[in-house]
């Protein structure tokens, strides 16, 4: 008899659980928000990585080359930068100044300086040096630019080398001496070890920061018309620009307090390099802080539930730090991936913290990126106060 009971009740748990997991799956297929985002979120974030990453390797490095000697050794090495297979040659700035410039600047990632006097040390079997420039406040192109440099500078020296032998005729043992006639050094510029510390870890913090700052900004709307609160609010008289005006003005604050503990820890206590001012750097914080907290407004207003608007912030941030460029360069990106991550503020912040640390270009270049955030701010904050309105 007490074994029958046993079984007994383990069939009504088994039927019990069978209730709760068909509730469940019920309730998720029948939340078309959910549902969209389990299916559809996935092969999503599978399309964005594979696209991202589908070119494998970095190819058409920008490069510019400086060219100081006039000789047919120069001119041949000139050539063979240029045919090389993953660099571009899109520059050939006079002297050293307009190249430092046109790197500072992010228009080339490598910079070739071949001295005055390369044909005339090759022609001597002396050892000439040309310098090979590399923009080193991005690892992954500058690793990849560093690759593509070595691969056609082992060539150039064989081919020196070759050119020697035959026309002096010398011994073998000779000959690889001259194999080493062309010297190439090497300098990675704006993070000199390729600190790959002070490349990431900043980076992925804020990006981790900018995500739970989404978070938040996505209930600024949502999170008081869906609350009976709501009522008692408009029956105060308080206006709708007053009531979203304070709670954003808090927001911002307070996310702009958070971020601040990353900049000390980050600077102060893990010497990641910092070229730029720190009002500036503060400054431009505040812009993105303005245009992301803009975005989940936006969302928080568009959606119809708390839990739309977090997972509509959600499917925004997540993905935003691996297309805005900063871990793999833009221009290896499909053409339309590379137009429509410009309109993320996530694009054009991480882009402009790599400049601001690394390299301090000056007020004039980054103010472009602070036009953007204001645009995106002042669009988003406009639509959604209309759609707010409306409802």
């Amino acid at each position: 008899m007490e074994q029958l009971n046993f079984s007994k009740v383990v069939i009504i748990m088994f039927k019990q659980g069978l209730s709760v997991m068909y509730r469940e799956i019920t309730y998720m297929w029948r939340d078309r928000g959910l549902r969209n985002l389990l299916l559809i979120g996935p092969l999503l974030g599978l399309f964005l990585f594979y696209a991202t990453y589908s070119a494998q390797a970095i190819k058409d490095i920008p490069t510019a080359i400086v060219c100081l000697d006039r000789s047919d050794t120069a001119r041949q090495l000139v050539e063979d930068m240029k045919n090389a297979e993953y660099l571009k040659v899109i520059a050939y700035p006079p002297n050293f100044q307009d190249l430092e410039e046109l790197i500072k600047n992010g228009r080339v990632v490598v910079g070739i300086v071949i001295p005055e006097d390369l044909g005339q040390k090759v022609a001597l079997h002396r050892q000439a040096t040309v310098l090979v420039a590399v923009d080193g406040s991005n690892m992954i192109y500058a690793t990849n630019a560093a690759s593509a440099v070595m691969t056609v500078t082992h060539t150039i020296s064989a081919r020196a080398g070759i050119n020697a032998l035959v026309s002096n005729g010398i011994n073998f043992s000779q000959a690889q001496e001259a194999y080493q006639g062309i010297n190439i050094r090497e300098e990675p510029w704006f993070n000199p070890t390729l600190n790959y510390a002070y490349f990431l870890v900043l980076a992925l913090t804020l990006n981790i920061w900018q995500q739970c700052c989404t978070l938040v900004a996505s209930m600024n709307v949502i999170g008081e018309t869906g609350r009976r609160s709501w009522y008692q609010i408009k029956a105060s008289g308080i206006s709708v620009f007053k009531l979203f005006f304070s709670k954003s003005i808090v927001q911002v604050t307070m996310f702009m307090l958070l971020v601040l503990p990353i900049y000390i820890i980050s600077y102060i206590f893990l010497h990641i390099p910092m070229h730029c001012n720190f009002g500036l750097l503060l400054l431009f914080t505040l812009a993105f802080t303005l245009a992301l907290h803009s975005i989940g407004t936006l969302a928080s207003s568009l959606s119809h539930s708390a839990i739309d608007s977090i997972r509509l912030g959600m499917l925004i941030a997540l993905p935003s730090f691996i297309l805005s460029g900063y871990t793999w360069p833009m221009e290896s990106m499909p053409h339309y991936l590379q137009q429509a991550v410009k309109i993320l503020p996530q694009t054009w912040f991480f882009q402009g913290i790599n400049y601001l640390t690394f390299k301090n270009p000056g007020p004039a270049f980054i103010g472009h990126y602070f036009l953007i955030l204001s645009l995106t701010a002042v669009t988003c904050y406009g639509v959604a106060a209309i759609v707010t309105l409306r409802k």
